[in-house]
């Protein structure tokens, strides 16, 4: 198909950014709104090929990315100083061949453990816009139970993101995660899917490149990186 222009992307009558605002505003967790470069958000929302009636395509366009509960979870937009990865180029040559081709899914957002969620293209099982989790403590892709975008984003201004993550977290992990860049995850050790790395209190945690811990997590294991539908 051919490519949409900017023109077909952008919804006047019905954007979706509106309710995606009143649900920031209504967010139980600690939002960041990462303002968008007007001079690329544009050509940002035009390689996405969504269009901003979406959810997806609002926080691309309206945004540089949003930064949840101190930066704990990045969801990608446009790219911005403190979140230095549009959803367009962290997806390139990951859920792409280095022809372009999709591999059928669509990376959206990451954690600082080093977990990494995506939108379901029929790489996995599942209807597609179905999000899937790559988590670190099993080298898996795991469903989410269903859930599109859109309830995604609820989710995660929910307090269900903290229950999720509640055997993850470390006593002061506020300050070490504040001070960490959206470029950037914790490369753990003992990693978290050994027998030794179940305690995360007792593990290392080195701030690294995230492209860095996607490569040793998602990639150096692919007989690993298997949907698993719990």
């Amino acid at each position: 198909m051919p490519k949409r222009a900017l023109t077909e992307l952008l919804e006047i009558h019905q954007p979706a950014w509106p309710t995606v605002n009143r649900w920031i505003q209504a967010a139980e967790n600690d939002i960041e709104v990462l303002l968008p470069d007007d001079r690329l958000r544009g050509s940002e929302l035009e390689e996405a090929q969504v269009t901003t009636r979406s959810p997806l395509g609002a926080v691309v366009y309206e945004t540089g990315g949003l930064l949840v509960d101190r930066g704990w979870l990045r969801l990608l937009g446009s790219g911005h100083p403190k979140l230095p990865r549009s959803m367009a180029a962290w997806n390139r040559g990951r859920s792409t061949t280095p022809q372009g081709e999709s591999l059928g899914f669509c990376l959206i957002a990451d954690d600082v453990i080093g977990g990494f969620f995506a939108l379901n293209g029929g790489a996995f099982p599942g209807h597609n816009g179905e999000v899937f989790y790559f988590a670190p403590d099993s080298l898996r892709w795991e469903s989410m139970k269903g859930i599109g975008y859109s309830d995604f984003l609820v989710w995660s201004f929910s307090l269900n993101l903290a229950s999720f993550y509640q055997s993850f977290r470390w006593s002061g992990w506020e300050t070490e995660v504040s001070a960490l860049s959206g470029d950037q995850a914790f490369s753990i050790y003992p990693p978290l899917w050994s027998a030794e790395g179940k305690s995360i209190d007792k593990c290392s945690r080195k701030p690294s490149p995230v492209a860095e811990v996607f490569g040793l997590n998602v990639l150096e294991f692919p007989k690993q990186v298997q949907p698993r539908l719990e």
